[in-house]
């Protein structure tokens, strides 16, 4: 009989259910706020902390779910203590524009372009509702609607984004998404291959537990990640709580980052097309090397001249894998997506540590209507990503990965190679499919950039 847990560390009654907790839910809603009168706010605010959908484990999926989350300009609206306010970082006091040099939010992607309701100190509260279908995720933001447009609110609502998985669970690429989401000490469940921290198995590693597991060939232990990565209040990976704003914001919250990221398909077919009929390959295999899996998910690491529908059926399988085996990219491009957003073990260090406190949770979902599979030319359409992920520290995590993983190619010895796929939009990125010769895909032009966030 396995060892289990005796009990959860984290209060899963206290988290919201988002941060710890994938729904799996298929459809989505953004539905943005501003505060009109603070008391008002305070109390309408106060009044959704019920109906929010905690982190706590159900029998069945519930059919909608509801999540809050503030911004710094939102707290300061609802009348939140200067002396409170100041001991937030300065990353979220000063908002994502702010931050656009760090993040490479450049040329189509600069703030000025974004949409005007997501502009610079627009959004006060996010309220994201998700639902197992359209109508439910429907209901769900139309009763969001009812109360902030109620006659007391002190909210007004200014802004809503629908969203929702495309077929296959793909994004509008075409790849399938949502993998190797990490692990999360204390919360209930068993890791995965592949979705906490990778390190060298040795006969006197800890024995097979819920937060300990070793990879199919018995070469590597994955374990969990510590929860204070994630959730304020408990200890990360340096062992230590993770420093927070003054309570009582100091324990089960966490650092949300909201971004609309236009996707402009039809460049992207169009350059798969022409590598591919430059350097002779398939279309699907440039595709594969710019994000490091095949549109099915197979990662190039373990199937590098196909996908392998058999491993896209085993979870236990598809994660399980390192880039410690491959340090020059062989097999998976050194710059590929995938691998800058989640080198695993492939940075200098012992096993996965130097990449284990920038993990995120990533929540997002596709919007928009998918670019029909066989058309080259752009319809005009606005479609993309809304992504979301979450954290303790916005600066260590979301943008050491956006910065200097994907805007920047130094840590994967690429010097300023920027990622295809996530890098900065103003500067053209370059990948290079190592080999003998190696190959180059340059200059792409960006496929992604801001909106909004």
């Amino acid at each position: 009989m396995g060892l289990r847990r005796p009990a959860s560390f984290v209060d899963l009654r206290e988290v919201q259910g988002n941060v710890v907790r994938g729904y799996g839910h298929g459809f989505a809603s953004y539905v943005f706020a501003r505060v009109t009168d603070a008391p008002a706010g305070r109390r309408s605010i106060a009044a959704l902390a019920d109906p929010v959908t905690t982190a706590e484990e159900w029998d069945e999926k519930p059919a909608r779910t509801l999540n809050v989350a503030l911004s710094h300009d939102g707290l300061e609206a609802l009348g939140v203590e200067p002396r409170v306010l100041a001991t937030f970082p300065d990353e979220f006091r000063a908002g994502m524009a702010a931050r656009s040099a760090q993040l490479g939010d450049a040329g189509r992607g600069q703030p000025e372009h974004w949409e005007a309701p997501l502009r610079p100190g627009e959004v006060h509260v996010l309220l994201t509702v998700y639902g197992i279908d359209a109508d439910e995720r429907d209901r769900a933001a139309a009763g969001v609607r009812e109360i902030l447009d109620g006659p007391r609110s002190g909210l007004a609502h200014h802004a809503r984004l629908d969203a929702q998985t495309l077929e296959g669970a793909r994004e509008h690429f075409g790849f399938a998404d949502g993998f190797a989401q990490p692990a999360i000490l204390g919360d209930g469940r068993d890791v995965q291959p592949g979705q906490g921290i990778p390190g060298p198995s040795h006969p006197w590693c800890p024995p097979e537990d819920p937060d300990h597991r070793r990879s199919a060939d018995g070469q590597t232990v994955w374990r969990s990640v510590r929860a204070g990565e994630f959730v304020l209040g408990y200890l990360d990976e340096d062992g230590r709580m993770p420093p927070a704003p003054a309570a009582p914001f100091d324990r089960n919250a966490t650092f949300m980052v909201w971004r609309k990221l236009h996707q402009d398909v039809a460049g992207f077919r169009a350059m798969r097309r022409r590598w591919g009929e430059a350097l002779g390959l398939a279309h699907d295999l440039v595709a594969a090397k710019i994000v490091g899996r095949w549109p099915d998910g197979t990662p190039l690491e373990v199937s590098p001249d196909a996908p392998d529908p058999e491993l896209m059926r085993s979870p236990a399988r598809r994660n399980d894998f390192g880039y410690s085996g491959d340090p020059v990219g062989l097999r998976c491009p050194r710059g590929a997506h995938v691998r800058r957003a989640n080198p695993r073990d492939a940075l200098k260090g012992v096993g996965g540590t130097l990449t284990a406190r920038h993990r995120i949770l990533r929540r997002g979902m596709p919007y928009g209507k998918p670019l029909p599979e066989h058309e080259a030319e752009d319809d005009g359409a606005d479609r993309g990503l809304a992504f979301v992920c979450l954290q303790a520290s916005i600066a260590r995590q979301f943008e050491i990965v956006q910065s200097q993983w994907c805007n920047d190619g130094n840590a994967f010895g690429l010097g300023h190679d920027v990622d295809a796929i996530a890098g900065t939009p103003g500067r053209p990125a370059r990948v290079t499919i190592e080999g003998r010769p190696p190959r180059y895909l340059a200059p792409l032009d960006a496929f992604t950039w801001a909106r909004g966030g």
